[in-house]
């Protein structure tokens, strides 16, 4: 790392130690999250590793698109958690992001789309039950990480277009 590059990450990290999100920029949360600043060079490819290597299924979260993780963070979550328990507030997060994702669609196809919303509560409830079981896979090898993550998603998905089309 380069000197002001350094300088940069102790000073985010200094931020992290003392502040919640709710006080941290989305720059500095970005760099926090990505290792490397907004829109900066290899930015989209450490997400990609961080999140897929991940050793828990909510670590892959942390990492996934530090940007609407920020504002689904700082917006939805924790307000709601001011007066929900968490597992609650986590799962009406994802719920909320996915009927965002359905809208969008909705608004791209000129059609009612329900894709998103019940795989993101799907993924959702894998975050929680992860945590509770304190499922950990962050001493396997990187692919063995990437595949169990990736496999979370899938099943999921898979979940969700079963349940789809009995409806």
């Amino acid at each position: 790392m380069k000197t002001g590059c350094i300088k940069s990450h102790e000073r985010i990290m200094t931020k992290v130690q003392t502040n919640t999100r709710k006080q941290m920029s989305m720059t500095d949360y970005v760099q926090y999250r990505n290792g490397v600043p907004l829109g900066a060079s290899g930015s989209l490819q450490n997400m990609l590793v961080r999140s897929l290597g991940a050793g828990t299924f909510a670590k892959f979260w942390q990492y996934w698109n530090p940007i609407w993780g920020y504002a689904l963070g700082r917006y939805i979550y924790e307000p709601l958690n001011q007066f929900l328990p968490s597992s609650v507030s986590l799962i009406l997060s994802f719920v909320i992001s996915g009927g965002i994702h359905d809208f969008a669609t909705m608004l791209v196809r000129g059609a009612p789309a329900f894709f998103f919303t019940p795989w993101f509560f799907l993924m959702g409830l894998v975050v929680i039950f992860g945590r509770l079981l304190q499922l950990d896979y962050s001493n396997q090898a990187f692919r063995v990480r990437v595949a169990i993550n990736l496999t979370f998603i899938l099943v999921c998905l898979m979940i969700s277009i079963g349940v789809a089309q009995l409806l």
